[in-house]
């Protein structure tokens, strides 16, 4: 009797074991039914599963989900199409999307799993500590990122199998400074978000701001994962009286640092980082009023390319809101993917797919343009010219980058 106790309870413990490996990790979404991998369906059709990793819960969450709303809307309208052609076999889009909190490590579990799971020939991650974990393995591992991060060392690493998705962010540097500058003063402070994305936009610009005769007064870091109330912080780097503060992160969170600078009476100008987006964070301010004087990536909705006012009802429509530029980027970035691999004729060979980016971008239907993309680089990085805006008079007006 004690030994058929035993048993039963060691049963129990094995199954509850199995149960929470089962339940770890992120969870995930699909934008349309399909099996893990290729699969035929009896009719000519199979299925191609993108996998995305990305902030779903946590201060990162809406930046995470915006992102993915752009591939999943997306993959939406090319299934809506008919699918990825391959010698006349359509293949239908499905995303795999798993939550990572914005940690690296956990996008780097979230790729393996999504591999191992799902056969995905392509994840896309929007953080640069992710990606870096992700550039890790992936060239062993076979499988492409789609890189949504403007930092410069994302593509000068070598690896053959990234595609960066936004321009590098070191040429907001000079706009940026110059508009600042020339508007505010020369004596700015550091608060940027405290993630390895945000240490490399701060030592990008730390001694470009010197090198134009400025001077930084203060400088440190938030780190939007932990930090909720940012007021200590905000309080001691006013006290050394800048002109200017460096922000940025996810807009959420930027937006509730600029809103307790205000608070706390500055009256001076910001510099986003491009991460953040200036018609996102109105939505927590209320208003530009707060933002005056803040300069930083022009909002995809003040973009006059001809098919955004479109997306832009489309989106709307969707999700409630309207995009901001990481929805419209990862948007046009499936687009060129899909693109692509009918270009490679093949939905499975990462190598492949990456030589053929520059056919995706030249196929992308013109309703997909949001973004003008005429090419991408030999390090993989898609090139576009930039589109700088300032909050002047309560309005965004556009700034020449160059």
């Amino acid at each position: 009797m004690k030994k058929q106790k035993f048993r039963f309870l060691s049963f129990l413990l094995i199954a509850f074991m199995f149960l929470l490996a089962a339940c770890s990790g992120g969870g995930s979404e699909s934008t349309s039914g399909g099996d893990s991998g290729e699969s035929d369906s009896g009719g000519g059709e199979g299925t191609v599963n993108i996998g995305y990793t990305g902030p779903l819960s946590g201060p990162a969450a809406l930046y995470g989900e915006r992102t993915l709303n752009g591939v999943k809307m997306a993959a939406e309208e090319i299934n809506e199409e008919g699918g990825i052609d391959i010698d006349g076999k359509k293949y239908k889009v499905n995303i795999v999307s798993l939550d990572d909190k914005y940690l690296p490590n956990e996008a780097g579990s979230n790729a393996k799993r999504l591999i191992q799971e799902n056969d995905t020939p392509i994840i896309f991650t929007p953080h640069s500590g992710g990606i870096f974990a992700l550039q890790v393995f992936n060239q062993v591992d076979n499988f492409l990122i789609g890189a949504y991060s403007s930092e410069p060392k994302i593509t000068e690493a070598g690896n053959t199998l990234t595609v960066r998705i936004p321009p590098r962010y070191d040429g907001y540097l000079a706009p940026f400074t110059k508009y600042q500058m020339e508007r505010f003063g020369k004596k700015i402070a550091f608060l940027p978000t405290a993630s390895q994305y945000g240490k490399d936009w701060a030592e990008a610009l730390e001694p470009y701001w010197e090198e134009q005769g400025g001077e930084i007064v203060y400088n440190s870091s938030i780190d939007f994962t932990k930090d909720t109330d940012f007021f200590t912080i905000i309080t001691n780097a006013l006290k050394e009286n800048p002109d200017v503060l460096f922000v940025g992160g996810a807009s959420e969170p930027t937006a509730k640092v600029v809103k307790q600078a205000r608070e706390l009476g500055f009256e001076g100008g910001f510099i986003i980082m491009d991460q953040a987006k200036l018609d996102e964070m109105k939505r927590v301010t209320g208003s530009y009023e707060m933002l005056e004087g803040s300069i930083g990536v022009m909002p995809l909705v003040d973009s006059d390319e001809a098919a955004v006012p479109d997306y832009v009802k489309k989106y709307n429509e969707k999700y409630g809101e309207d995009p901001g530029s990481e929805a419209g980027l990862n948007y046009i970035g499936m687009w060129a993917f899909a693109k692509a691999m009918e270009a490679a004729n093949s939905v499975d060979d990462p190598a492949k797919i990456r030589d053929h980016m520059q056919d995706g971008l030249d196929n992308i239907p013109d309703y997909a343009r949001v973004y003008e993309i005429p090419s991408i680089g030999d390090d993989g990085g898609f090139e576009s010219t930039l589109i700088v805006g300032a909050i002047e008079d309560g309005k965004v007006v556009p700034i020449p980058a160059e």
